[in-house]
């Protein structure tokens, strides 16, 4: 008959019970299970920073910065988003959801990218969103681009559908695929896609 110390599980020079070893394999397991949100929030403890780099097609600025240290997000570089995906066409800036960095910061991550996210559109003033929506039926009247919940990207060194694959993945919100247009939406509204 077997002891309980045979029973241990040797892991890094310390013995682990079966039980121990169960309990924590049970874990990771239904962690596999979690929603998106939540799984960004446990990503929360583990990460000391997070960056996210853009370029704006439209004005041909770029950036690059930490956004998340330390367990805070750091105002004056959320601002600096703000301003590069602000509305190329008024110039006018919204606050954007940092939902919507942690989306962005999650696909690169997934994605194993370090390019910048080419910015499509970003913001879109009511105005402009009218505007768009009047030429086009693909544009929403209720855009969450007018909420700053939304952007329309590209991610150079990825193919636009292994990208829409990478957003369907994480499922952190809707996901639209523009293979004709070369961009892919995402948003952190209501999980959906098209």
């Amino acid at each position: 008959m077997r002891s309980k110390k045979d029973n241990a599980i040797e892991m890094s020079g310390r013995g682990m019970s079966r039980r121990d070893f169960l309990t924590d394999g049970l874990t990771v397991t239904a962690a596999c299970f979690l929603p998106y949100k939540a799984l960004a929030a446990v990503s929360d403890i583990f990460l000391p920073e997070k960056a996210l780099s853009f370029y704006n097609t439209h004005t041909g600025e770029d950036l690059k910065a930490v956004f998340w240290s330390d367990g805070a997000y750091l105002p004056q570089t959320l601002n600096e988003i703000n301003h590069i995906l602000r509305d190329h066409r008024t110039g006018e800036e919204k606050e954007i959801d940092t939902g919507l960095f942690e989306l962005l910061f999650d696909l690169s991550q997934k994605l194993q990218s370090r390019e910048p996210f080419h910015i499509i559109s970003g913001y879109r003033s009511p105005q402009t969103n009218s505007t768009l929506n009047a030429a086009s039926s693909g544009v929403a009247r209720n855009s969450l681009h007018i909420k700053g919940m939304a952007i329309d990207v590209r991610l150079p060194g990825h193919e636009l559908k292994t990208l829409k694959r990478a957003a369907l993945d994480l499922r952190g919100g809707g996901v639209g695929y523009y293979p004709s247009s070369d961009f892919v939406h995402v948003d952190v509204g209501r999980v959906r896609y098209w």
